[in-house]
């Protein structure tokens, strides 16, 4: 093991007990903050990996060998923004008493990002068939 991992390592360690510590010493829903957990450990690995696996398949059989690898990572980049825009896209933190929780359009920020994505997925695709 090197010396850097060893840090970060460390680092990890003290930084989940600290986050336990918090958790058991401020009186949270302990029973919540499980259930939170749990459900999602349940939602990746019985929702997300088996869209991943699906789509992973399907893209195989459709695109060419050139555009197979950047759309694999196009589709880990739009998912996991996705998947952490979920709150904001969904305006589950808006109140109306406090506009500025939400004051931005954030569905359009997200398309913005979807294109750029497909934008890059699809000259990258270009470039990797040029090279062949």
């Amino acid at each position: 093991m090197t010396p850097v991992r060893a840090v970060l390592g460390t680092f990890g360690v003290l930084a989940a007990a600290y986050g336990v510590w918090l958790w058991l010493s401020r009186g949270h829903d302990r029973w919540d903050v499980v259930l939170w957990l749990a459900g999602g450990v349940v939602l990746h690995d019985a929702v997300l990996s088996a869209v991943v696996i699906v789509l992973g398949l399907l893209l195989v059989r459709v695109l060419p060998k050139a555009a197979q690898a950047p759309a694999a990572v196009g589709c880990v980049v739009l998912g996991s923004v996705t998947l952490l825009a979920v709150p904001v896209l969904g305006g589950f933190g808006a109140r109306a008493d406090n506009a500025t929780l939400l004051d931005r359009n954030y569905s359009a920020g997200w398309l913005v990002l979807a294109g750029i994505t497909i934008v890059a997925v699809i000259a990258a695709s270009l470039v990797r068939s040029r090279r062949r």
